[in-house]
């Protein structure tokens, strides 16, 4: 039996050919998950070789969210930058124009990202605002006052109730109503045998994306292995989980609640523990 749900690895997805002269000058650009898959949103896996910027462009009708993976690089918004490396969160509000640029020499920079509400890049909106200057980049980089950036790493992990299912060793929300983001973001570090059990969000879609590690997700009757590089999205009301399988690697993940502010607001419902049936069944 083939799977159900849209489980999407990045070696497997066909890079997108972006016009240079809309401000694409982006050395990789792919879509892992769009409209095509069912999803409300859209997401993004982008690579920077040294040098290579995404110019000056706005989303007219979608809030973007942006998670930088690997690299260095300077970020713009309207007459602001900022700084960005591994672990940055970003939200740029709608409308806001902005940009990123790879400013190392020899470091590839790498991160997702996701259209909300946009079932493609013309969904989204997308204008191109102009070239990044030199200017630009000599401007002071003292932060946004407009949207979020936060590093994970100075996120107080949350509180979660075991007997509700999260079994997760550490949760975080850097980004959620708390500062000014309806679709909260979240990143999950399952050591290995953790597991986040059974459940369902009633009230939202779920998309994560594992970052590092590998382990065993169900999502409905679909029981799939998944590992670094997969992005899985998880229609609303759909029961699901996931379980380290490793013995000595934990699983980085990062996920979005795609129109929920919080935890609460995705309308949880733990559904009961994993059983050893579930670990040992496989969809192909």
């Amino acid at each position: 039996m083939s799977l159900i749900y849209p489980l999407v690895h990045i070696d497997d997805v066909k890079p997108e050919q972006m016009a240079k002269n809309d401000g694409w000058s982006i050395s990789e650009f792919l879509l892992p998950i769009t409209g095509e898959c069912g999803s409300s949103t859209t997401v993004f896996h982008a690579t920077f070789r040294p040098g290579s910027t995404h110019k000056k462009h706005l989303h007219s009708r979608c809030d973007e969210i942006a998670v930088y993976l690997s690299g260095h690089g300077v970020v713009g918004q309207g007459d602001e930058r900022s700084e960005v490396s591994a672990g940055h969160c970003r939200l740029i509000p709608q409308g806001a124009p902005h940009f990123f640029h790879n400013e190392t020499s020899d470091a590839v920079s790498q991160c997702i990202g996701f259209y909300i509400g946009a079932k493609d890049v013309a969904d989204s909106g997308y204008e191109y605002c102009g070239d990044v200057t030199q200017a630009d980049l000599d401007m002071p980089r003292d932060g946004f006052s407009k949207g979020a950036l936060v590093n994970v790493k100075d996120v107080t992990p949350e509180q979660m109730n075991e007997e509700d299912g999260w079994s997760i060793t550490d949760f975080r929300l850097p980004l959620s109503k708390r500062n000014g983001s309806t679709t909260t973001l979240f990143h999950a570090t399952f050591m290995p045998g953790a597991v986040h059990k059974k459940h369902r969000h009633d009230a939202c879609e779920e998309i994560y994306y594992i970052a590092s590690g590998h382990g065993l997700a169900g999502v409905g009757p679909d029981r799939t292995e998944v590992r670094a590089g997969h992005f899985h999205y998880i229609p609303k009301g759909v029961e699901h989980w996931l379980h380290n399988l490793s013995e000595t690697d934990p699983i980085i993940a990062y996920g979005i609640y795609i129109g929920a502010g919080s935890v609460e607001d995705t309308d949880y419902v733990y559904m009961g523990d994993v059983t050893e049936a579930d670990l040992v069944a496989r969809t192909t």
